[in-house]
């Protein structure tokens, strides 16, 4: 058996499932606002000055701090029911199918808060090892926890859950230098091979 490793965003999505998900779930017009506000920290992040971790945590405080979780991923449920099919490019879409035609271990490694993508890969039977959100008190608090799922993360997290040792080969699927740690790891690595 092989383990089939894929980023979700602009591997398996044709776009960022984050944003897109933000957007839904607050509105357009308060999302156009949000944003906004936290354009310096935007632009900070896009010249190599703010943290990619910190920008994230801005985006989840600024919309969703104090949040019930269950509020929070019966949107998701919505989002995956309803946006993400028109997301998935084809491509990534019959590759999937064809890890699961042969018997291999798939598994979603993203960026992209858990419970986000957690309707989706359920309903797909994939794995997910994806970005964590503090909670407190059943309220979310607008911080990650642990550390944002990309880049090394992404190496650290797939070793702590699978034995790789295991599988006669491993795949990876990836489309930016975030993904760049977890193609390296893998005897079958492709990156952008859906575009």
């Amino acid at each position: 058996m092989d383990l089939a490793l894929f980023d979700f965003d602009g591997t398996i999505s044709d776009r960022d499932s984050f944003l897109l998900f933000v957007r839904s779930a607050v509105g357009p017009g308060r999302f156009a606002a949000g944003m906004t506000l936290l354009s310096p920290r935007i632009i900070g992040f896009l010249l190599g000055r703010y943290p990619n971790q910190a920008l994230k945590e801005d985006v989840l405080t600024r919309f969703f701090r104090h949040w019930p979780l269950q509020r929070f991923q019966a949107l998701a449920e919505e989002f995956c029911r309803e946006r993400v099919p028109a997301i998935i490019r084809p491509g990534a879409g019959e590759r999937i199918h064809w890890h699961r035609r042969r018997g291999d271990r798939i598994a979603v490694v993203s960026a992209t808060p858990e419970p986000i993508l957690a309707p989706w890969c359920r309903q797909n039977g994939l794995d997910l090892l994806a970005t964590r959100l503090e909670v407190a008190d059943g309220l979310l608090t607008g911080r990650i926890r642990g550390r944002n799922c990309r880049g090394r993360e992404k190496v650290e997290r797939i070793m702590a859950c699978y034995r790789l040792g295991e599988f006669d080969q491993i795949h990876a699927y990836g489309d930016t230098e975030g993904d760049r740690p977890m193609l390296a790891m893998a005897h079958q690595p492709s990156f952008r091979p859906f575009r």
